[in-house]
C-alpha cells in the first residue's frame, strides 16, 4: 500500500508563504496532477513529499508511515523531472540500471528489471545506444523507465513532457497513463498543461496561490468548478462571465435576458462554457469580432454587452465580424460565482 497523506503542510521562504496548509490524500494507486500556473506552489509540494524540500509545517505520510523526517533514499519514491538527466556517458541499460546498481542489486535482478521497464517503455531495442544516439522522446523514455526500474512505491513527475514537441507529448501522455496503471504505483503528476491534467489524472488538484482550490475527478473539474479560478484556468477557452442581477423568485438578468438561477438576493457571475452556447431565437446578444476557423468548429470571439464573450460554434455557419448572433445558452451547463468570495453557487 502506497496512500499518500499530506497534513496541514505549509511553506514559507522568509516573508513569502508559498503553500497554505495543503491538506491531499492520494489513494493507492491512484494518479493525481497538481495543475496551476506558475507560482502556484505545485513544485514547492511536490519536492516536499520527496523531501528536497523541508516543510515549515505540517506532516507527510506514504504508506502509512510518517516520513518527512526521512532523507528521499528513505522515503519508496523514485522522480522523474523536467531535466531528463539521461548520463551521457552511460548506454541505456546502464541509464536505465544505475539505480539499481547503486543499491548493490544482483546481475540476474538488475538485468530482469531493466528489461522488464525498457519493454514496458518500448526501448528494448534501444538499450545498447548512448544518450547522443537517441531522440527527445525516447530519452524521457529512459528516463521514465529508471525510475520504474526501482519498483517505487510513489512516483513523483514534475512536468516530464514539457520539452517534446506536441505530437511526442500526445504520444507520451497515452504510455504514462497506460505504463503506470500496469505498474500499480502511485503517482503524482506536476504540470501547467491542462491537457495533460485532463488526459491523464484519475484526480486533478487545482492550485492557485498556494492553495489547493478543487480537488476531484477531470469531468468534475471541468463541469463543475468549485471556483471562478477554476473555471477561468481549465477549458480552451475557458468559461464566459458576464454580470448577474438578481429579479427574485430565482430569475436572473444575464445581459437583458431573465435567466433562471440560484435563490439569493446578492448579485452573481454567471458563467458558460463557449461549447454550451447554440444559436437561437432567443438568448444573448452577441456581435461577432473575430472567427477563427479551428477544422471542426468554429471560434467566434464576440462582444456581449461590452464584455468579452467567445463561443464555440459549428463549422459550416457562414458568420463574419459585426454579425450580430443570438447566443442560447444550454440551461444545464450554466454555473453561478459569488464575486465576494469566488466560490461557485449551488
Amino acid at each position: 500500500m502506497a496512500e499518500i497523506q499530506i497534513k496541514g503542510v505549509a511553506k514559507s521562504f522568509g516573508s513569502y508563504t508559498a503553500l497554505h496548509d495543503i491538506n491531499l490524500t492520494i489513494q493507492d494507486q491512484e494518479f493525481v496532477v497538481l495543475l496551476g500556473a506558475s507560482g502556484c506552489g505545485k513544485t514547492t509540494l511536490l519536492r516536499i513529499v520527496a523531501g528536497l524540500e523541508t516543510a515549515t509545517t505540517g506532516e507527510v505520510w506514504i504508506g502509512g508511515k510518517r516520513v518527512d523526517h526521512l532523507p528521499p533514499k528513505d522515503r519508496g519514491i523514485a522522480m522523474v523531472f523536467q531535466n531528463y538527466a539521461v548520463f551521457p556517458h552511460l548506454t541505456v541499460f546502464e541509464n536505465i540500471g544505475f539505480g539499481l546498481r547503486m543499491k548493490k542489486l544482483p546481475n540476474d535482478e538488475v538485468k530482469r528489471r531493466v528489461e522488464r521497464t525498457a519493454g514496458l517503455m518500448h526501448i528494448e531495442q534501444l538499450l545498447g545506444r548512448y544518450s547522443g544516439e537517441l531522440s527527445g522522446g525516447q530519452r524521457q523514455r529512459v528516463a521514465v523507465a529508471r525510475a520504474l526500474a526501482m519498483e517505487p512505491d510513489v512516483i513523483l513527475m514534475d512536468e516530464p513532457l514539457s520539452n517534446l514537441d506536441a505530437l511526442l507529448r500526445m504520444e507520451m501522455r497515452a504510455e504514462l497513463k497506460g505504463v503506470l496503471a500496469e505498474s500499480n504505483t502511485t503517482a503524482i503528476y506536476v504540470t501547467h498543461d491542462q491537457v495533460e491534467a485532463m488526459s491523464m489524472a484519475d484526480r486533478i488538484s487545482v492550485m492557485h496561490q498556494g492553495r489547493i482550490v478543487q480537488a476531484a475527478s477531470p469531468i468534475e473539474v471541468y463541469r463543475n468548478p468549485a471556483a471562478e479560478f477554476v473555471a477561468g484556468f481549465i477549458g480552451n477557452p475557458p468559461m464566459n462571465f458576464l454580470p448577474a442581477t438578481p429579479q427574485g423568485g430565482g430569475r436572473w438578468a444575464v445581459a437583458g435576458q431573465v435567466l433562471d438561477g440560484p435563490q439569493t438576493p446578492k448579485a452573481l457571475k454567471f458563467a458558460i462554457r463557449p461549447e454550451d452556447l447554440r444559436l437561437a431565437d432567443h438568448g444573448l446578444q452577441a456581435v461577432a469580432k473575430v472567427i477563427e476557423p479551428l477544422g471542426a468548429h468554429l471560434l467566434v470571439t464576440c462582444d456581449v454587452n461590452g464584455a468579452l464573450f467567445r463561443a464555440v460554434l459549428d463549422s459550416d455557419l457562414s458568420v463574419k465580424p459585426g454579425d450580430t448572433l443570438t447566443l442560447a445558452p444550454q440551461s444545464d451547463r450554466i454555473r453561478w460565482f459569488d464575486p465576494e468570495t469566488t466560490r461557485a453557487v449551488a
